[in-house]
């Protein structure tokens, strides 16, 4: 739990100049404003990582390069529906053919060949079994790996809970600023949520690695991701 700020605003009958100053507020005569800002927050095991797996190509001219790329990236769509990635989990990321020069000193760069890639973004929705898909994307002619980014792919629960623990979060510290004031709290004015965190999160590719043994797989870890809200509280005091 995190709060980011509170401040103390005063709003009495004597001072209705304040009171009407408040923007979005009502005017609420003889009693004290608190506005709290508070951060829920929790923590889940991602369920869903998605990557970008490619093929980079190279070649004398641009269409041997192209074709070389289409016939490897094909092998490795072929991989990707025997290991039984569903087609709504594959999608086209980039595509390019550029140039490659050579360059000299005082001479114009020189064109030595081409180099072709095709990426795609691949969602695992087994985490467990996305190491072993890796691998065989790998033996089809994958040569371009990224990621992965993992995230909650429901995390429609977890940021209910988070919203809960930020009201009761922002209640107590309203609470623990009326005794210092010497005040009480009379009720909650307003609640506005100010953003949240699904919990999607971009990882560095060291989180699949392969081990030392050749025949060994490649380990895809999960962790555990954070999910959090921020809300504005407005309470009155008397």
């Amino acid at each position: 739990m995190r709060i980011l700020f509170a401040s103390l605003m005063l709003a009495t009958a004597a001072t209705p100049a304040l009171a009407q100053n408040v923007v979005g507020g009502p005017v609420l005569p003889d009693g004290t404003l608190l506005d709290v800002v508070a951060t829920g927050d929790i923590t889940r095991v991602p369920d869903v990582a998605t990557l970008r797996a490619g093929v980079v190509t190279q070649a004398a001219t641009a269409s041997e390069a192209s074709a070389q790329n289409a016939s490897q990236m094909a092998r490795v769509i072929a991989a990707l529906r025997a290991a039984g990635i569903a087609e709504r989990d594959i999608a086209t990321a980039s595509i390019g053919l550029s140039p490659q020069y050579r360059y000299g000193e005082n001479q114009p760069p020189v064109i030595t060949g081409y180099q072709a890639t095709n990426t795609v973004s691949v969602k695992f929705r087994d985490i467990a079994k996305s190491g072993r898909v890796l691998d065989a994307l790998v033996k089809a002619g994958a040569n371009q790996i990224d990621g992965p980014q993992l995230s909650i792919d429901k995390p429609a629960a977890a940021l209910d809970e988070a919203r809960v623990n930020a009201v009761r979060q922002a209640q107590a510290r309203a609470q623990l600023y009326a005794q210092a004031a010497g005040l009480r709290v009379d009720r909650i004015v307003s609640i506005n949520e100010q953003g949240e965190n699904r919990g999607d999160q971009p990882r560095p590719p060291v989180l699949y690695a392969r081990a030392a043994k050749a025949d060994a797989q490649t380990e895809m870890l999960p962790g555990e991701t954070e999910v959090s809200v921020t809300i504005a509280v407005r309470f009155l005091l008397k």
